[in-house]
């Protein structure tokens, strides 16, 4: 098992102060490592940390100096893991994916790198016939060098791209760690982006690339939604851990479709 998570739905305590206009933190993130847990293993112990040590003190410009901060947090993450990693004898060779949802009272930013995932799920407005309808939104970016623009960074950077992976090798084409691909253009600089939550989105999942090989995204948030709908049937409140029986038989399903791969789930469920 080389994945990593961290599920942190109060992140005020690890802030020293938060900006006055700001009441609160939640911080969720999937590691899905390669090479070994060690790169994940560190991401998932330490990012949060950076981030809060990073968090702007100011109210002003509060969208951009998150993004940055983000940005920052993801550079020195992977700068310290690649100093730890080649202290040791033999160098470690770990990389990992990396999706953190860092959630500011109602404003959700999404910061990734590789092909770990973030879907929401948002209820549209009731139709005529009293359903509402399901809209599933990505709110990540994949990372692999068979997309044209990541191929062309590893390529001018002096890599090649075979059987769709770096140097015939990695599959991914940004990571935390990897240190001997930073010089083919591996890079760890995270797509972001921003989604203001509202009061149709019913829930978040943050989940690595083994669950997405054998569901789509869409078919996820509807095989959750049956799962909820069933759990609301028999009487289980969402106190009663409905979320969490869910999240459990979505990783169950993956592993019984025929997934080789480590499976990390994250639900996260949005109330106003």
């Amino acid at each position: 098992m080389q994945d990593a998570h961290i599920l942190l739905p109060d992140m005020n305590t690890c802030l020293s102060s938060l900006p006055t206009t700001v009441s609160r933190l939640a911080y969720f993130a999937v590691f899905d490592g390669h090479g070994g847990a060690r790169a994940s293993r560190f991401a998932a112990e330490h990012l949060h940390h950076t981030l809060a040590l990073k968090f702007p003190k100011e109210t002003e410009n509060l969208d951009k100096l998150v993004k940055k901060c983000l940005m920052d947090t993801f550079r020195q993450t992977d700068e310290d893991f690649l100093k730890k990693a080649s202290s040791q004898k033999p160098v470690w060779k770990d990389g990992s994916t990396a999706t953190c949802m860092l959630v500011v009272d109602d404003m959700v930013y999404v910061a990734n790198l590789g092909d770990s995932r973030a879907v929401l799920c948002r209820m549209e407005e009731e139709t005529l016939g009293g359903e509402r309808k399901c809209v599933t939104l990505a709110l990540s970016k994949e990372h692999n060098p068979t997309i044209y623009e990541e191929r062309m960074r590893i390529q001018r950077a002096g890599g090649t791209v075979r059987e769709g992976r770096v140097l015939g090798v990695l599959e991914v084409s940004r990571s935390l760690g990897d240190g001997q691909y930073k010089r083919v253009g591996v890079i760890s600089t995270p797509d972001i982006r921003r989604c203001q939550l509202t009061p149709n989105d019913r829930f978040i999942i943050l989940a690595c690339d083994g669950l997405f090989k054998v569901f789509s995204a869409e078919e996820a948030v509807k095989y959750l939604l049956n799962v909820l709908q069933d759990g609301s049937a028999d009487g289980q409140t969402e106190d009663e851990g409905q979320y969490e029986t869910a999240c459990q038989k979505l990783a169950n399903e993956a592993v019984r479709r025929g997934c080789a791969d480590n499976v990390t789930v994250i639900l996260v469920s949005i109330s106003f």
